[in-house]
């Protein structure tokens, strides 16, 4: 993929460089999520410790038997482990597709806000899998330091607009957000890929500003186009990957577009292949009113919708049935240990 459609962005000019050098970073934001609304960001300041620690801790957690993590199973949008046959992301977009060939262990925001009916959903507290007390400490420390980078990625989206640079951290005082750490495993783990089964279908994410720390693989993550397709995702090993999801994308009145993107299945000539992802969903404060910038910015000029309706209607969208044909595709392949 051309790198003009998915620049390297330095925060450091943005950070601390005189007037003209900001300028130059927004516009140079703007250009690209109107192409393909993917960044690289570097100079995020994130310890790339963090990631390595988070990585090796769940990796301990996603070897073990089907038997220690099935306790911990819960549904798309829970707090806990999604096994294999939970989720197929595809289904967002309307197509019928097997489930994505991935493991996860997903956190969402706890702190709650003392509004009951709000915090039933939205804000429920975390789970930690007791095998691996190690996974608990970077992952604390990496959410905070994702949430204060994903709240520099709104001002500096909301500048690149000319708007103030508040007009998105206005309504992140209290947000909701979803991290998962994705585990691709290879062949030996869930079997030769079906016909139309990814690590994770095609699809755009849901919220605001999605932050993804990613390891390079044959069978990784691919970036569509209008004008190009599907391209292997450019990567930079100082860099996170930055998309924007539906809700930053209506909020624009489509003048940026939601990354649209997937992960390729286990390839055939790396089988053994395996891959971690820490993704970090942002998204604002629970039912906000995500109106679209009017013209000359805004280019559709979509109805307002409460944010936190489609959110939950989107992952819903992605849950797969259960007892559905498909459900499982690795049923009755053993995994690593058993």
């Amino acid at each position: 993929m051309p790198r003009s459609q998915v620049p390297l962005i330095d925060l450091g000019p943005w950070r601390t460089g005189r007037p003209e050098e900001r300028r130059l970073v927004a516009a140079r934001v703007d250009e690209a999520l109107r192409a393909a609304g993917f960044l690289l960001v570097a100079g995020h300041g994130v310890d790339p410790e963090l990631p390595r620690r988070i990585r090796e801790a769940a990796r301990t957690f996603f070897r073990l038997p089907a038997a220690a993590k099935a306790p911990y199973a819960v549904a798309v949008g829970g707090r806990g482990w999604l096994g294999p046959g939970a989720e197929a992301n595809s289904y967002a977009e309307g197509e019928a597709s097997p489930p994505d060939l991935k493991e996860s262990w997903s956190w969402a925001a706890e702190e709650p806000t003392g509004i009951a009916s709000v915090d039933a959903e939205w804000f429920r507290p975390n789970a930690w899998p007791a095998e691996v007390p190690a996974l608990r400490p970077p992952v604390t420390e990496y959410l905070a330091a994702m949430r204060a980078l994903s709240d520099e990625l709104l001002e500096l989206l909301a500048t690149a607009l000319g708007l103030d640079p508040d007009h998105f951290t206005r309504h992140t005082g209290h947000p909701t957000w979803g991290f998962n750490v994705n585990w691709y495993p290879g062949t030996e783990t869930v079997g030769p890929p079906l016909p139309g089964q990814f690590r994770i279908g095609a699809h755009t994410d849901f919220g605001t500003v999605t932050v993804l720390d990613r390891e390079p693989g044959t069978g990784g993550l691919q970036i569509h186009t209008d004008e190009d397709g599907w391209q292997d995702a450019p990567y930079d090993p100082a860099a996170l990957t930055v998309n924007i999801g539906d809700l930053m994308a209506r909020w624009t009145g489509d003048r940026w577009r939601a990354g649209r993107h997937r992960v390729l299945p286990p390839p055939a000539e790396a089988p053994a292949e395996e891959l971690i992802s820490l993704v970090y969903f942002y998204e604002c404060d629970p039912h906000t009113r995500v109106e679209a910038l009017p013209a000359p910015l805004g280019r559709i000029a979509h109805e307002p919708v409460d944010s936190h309706v489609h959110l939950r209607a989107q992952l819903d969208a992605i849950t797969v049935p259960a007892g559905a044909p498909e459900e499982d595709p690795a049923a009755g392949q053993a995994g690593p240990g058993e």
